[in-house]
């Protein structure tokens, strides 16, 4: 790829051209705006001299009038498109902050961290900086809990295939996601459809049709007899023929249409979101199996869901017009809130059911997306093959993908299969890098069972569930030391190994090394071997070269390897390059002296 083609040429490039739109845009709304200012005055001296001078036909006040409001709707017109624009210009912001290393600025996911789950927390999946604030494009909550299930669970190699068709196809399609980015406005947290998805599923609540055509005719009839009254001057009697049976009937119909209106009321922001969200992937020509069958999701009865979802937001906004002061009487006289819940319900009955479908077609569609934007970000990071047969992890250039690529050190390994290790034990001094590639081994494994890309030259894996205690932490309210806790942790993993469905991939990070050595010794023996009798295979880290020896009681199923370090001018110096063996020596009491303790 040329420097002209790479993601940070092609979005530099962007964003220069929104920025230029956005200054264009500017300039046009305050052309717009004096010009409004002279119209509104122009109609001012016309009026004076039509109606007070009577110098001109009053009606030529109709033409600056006319002009004016023409005037407005160019000015709201361009207003619209310059959000779109500062939009578009935050999008491609974000994505040159994190090319550079910086953070992307989308949903952190947060609210996904889970310090139960077996590895979520200990590869920092969610939270600020996490790898779901790296991949995430969502604009949906339904699109955020899609993404989220797929990192903290694995699934089977077709699944994994169909996934990757899907990211290589949307890969290029840097259009569609700059459409999405910019479309409904900002939506906090991702907008959250839930309430619309039950209110669809809920039975059908529809009164007897003879109401729907009293309201109609009471609505009219109440519209009628009033503008006879008061415009051409008849009896005040069909004013109460018409009233009084049009107060019952909102009485009746009142508590019912309240309680189908209450869902949708507040919906139309986020509806006018979802219907743009839909109508992009619904128009996008994909070939990718997985993509045409949501799109196919999103079809149901020969109408679209964007166009569904579109018949829903104008019923919502034709609904809320009774909230404006000026059409309150005929919102009052037209029974117009029941009026609208008849409508509303008569959608649900039709596509209402049909809302849960199309929210999850959009959640995997977003999250294709989501992968996509980052594979698309990272040309050099490959699609791993993913496929069946005994466990196994093997590695060429292994990086983290939270890492900067300059600077990155790559780490070949090799785990299970037919003739390799079952473990690796990694020993290595403070800093040296031993955690960094087990979280390598372990972000690159989710992303690779997602569907998405990794951070190697090439990755061979079977389907693993994974398991780690990198993150186990001690806790003060609940009385429980991290020694404790971390047993815990491995008693979990345990568990998933003795299911072995999938094998476990462990990632054991300074064992036990909040007890002494011999216990930590023998602890590590046992569980390792438990671990890999129950077919699981893994990485274990220590600065203890006592633990090193415990290769000579597993039977050669477990290899040294081992991270070194060295001192330049007083300072200590890391390559992060694994190495066979088992490190020579420890760096505590340089790295004492370093900070100057006197040791």
């Amino acid at each position: 790829m040329s420097d002209s083609q790479s993601p940070a040429a092609v979005y530099a490039a962007r964003l220069a051209a929104r920025k230029a739109t956005e200054a264009a845009l500017r300039a046009r709304l305050d052309q717009l705006s004096l010009a409004r200012l002279v119209t509104f005055l122009a109609g001012l001296v016309v009026a004076a001299l039509g109606f007070a001078a009577q110098l001109i036909s009053p009606y030529f006040t109709a033409v600056p009038v006319v002009v004016f409001f023409w005037l407005v709707a160019r000015y709201e017109m361009t207003r619209g498109r310059l959000a779109w624009a500062t939009r578009a210009i935050r999008f491609y912001t974000a994505g040159l902050d994190r090319l550079s290393g910086k953070p992307g600025g989308g949903s952190d996911g947060a609210r996904f961290a889970d310090d139960t789950h077996p590895y979520a927390a200990d590869l920092d999946l969610f939270g600020p900086g996490s790898v779901f604030e790296r991949l995430s494009a969502c604009r949906t909550r339904t699109g955020e809990d899609t993404l989220a299930a797929w990192l903290k669970a694995p699934v089977d190699p077709p699944e994994v295939a169909a996934r990757q068709a899907a990211v290589r196809d949307l890969t290029p399609r840097l259009d569609l996601r700059e459409s999405l980015a910019v479309a409904g406005g900002a939506v906090p947290g991702g907008a959250d459809y839930a309430a619309l998805a039950e209110w669809g599923a809920a039975p059908p609540d529809q009164p007897p049709s003879w109401q729907w055509w009293a309201v109609e005719i009471l609505g009219w009839g109440n519209v009628l007899a009033w503008v006879g009254w008061l415009a051409v001057g008849t009896t005040a009697l069909p004013v109460l023929v018409f009233g009084a049976p049009s107060l019952i009937l909102a009485a009746v119909l009142g508590e019912w249409s309240r309680r189908v209106l209450a869902p949708v009321e507040k919906a139309e922001q986020n509806l006018s979101l979802l219907e743009t969200v839909l109508e992009r992937f619904e128009r996008e020509q994909v070939t990718a199996p997985r993509l045409r069958e949501l799109q196919a999701a999103m079809r149901a009865a020969g109408l679209t869901a964007s166009a569904q979802i579109r018949e829903l937001r104008k019923l919502v906004e034709w609904l809320n017009a009774r909230r404006n002061g000026a059409f309150i009487p005929i919102a009052i006289l037209r029974l117009w809130g029941i009026r609208y819940a008849f409508k509303l319900e008569a959608w649900r009955a039709r596509s209402g059911p049909l809302i849960r479908q199309w929210l999850r077609a959009v959640g995997e569609a977003e999250a294709l997306s989501s992968l996509a934007g980052y594979a698309y970000e990272n040309p050099a990071d490959v699609f791993p093959d993913v496929r069946g047969g005994p466990v196994r992890f093997e590695a060429v250039g292994l990086g983290h993908p939270l890492l900067p690529t300059v600077g990155c050190v790559w780490n070949d390994l090799r785990l299970g299969g037919e003739d390799g290790p079952r473990a690796l034990l990694v020993s290595g001094s403070n800093m040296s890098g031993k955690s960094t590639l087990l979280r390598a081994v372990g972000v690159n494994a989710v992303l690779a069972l997602a569907g998405g890309v990794v951070r190697a030259t090439g990755l061979t894996l079977t389907p693993v569930a994974l398991g780690a205690t990198m993150r186990v932490q001690d806790s003060l309210q609940a009385g429980r030391s991290r020694f404790f806790a971390e047993v815990t942790k491995i008693r979990q993993l345990l568990d998933i190994a003795a299911a072995n469905n999938p094998p476990l991939l462990f990632l054991l990070d300074e064992v036990f090394s909040g007890t002494n050595s011999a216990d930590r010794v023998a602890g590590a023996v046992g569980v390792i071997r438990a671990l890999l009798d129950a077919g699981a295979i893994g990485l274990v880290t220590t600065h203890d070269l006592a633990l090193t020896a415990v290769t000579d009681q597993l039977g050669g199923r477990v290899v040294n390897v081992h991270f070194s370090d060295g001192l330049a001018g007083g300072e200590l110096c890391f390559d992060y390059t694994m190495r066979p063996g088992v490190v020579p020596h420890g760096n505590g009491l340089a790295l004492m002296r370093a900070v100057g303790l006197k040791v």
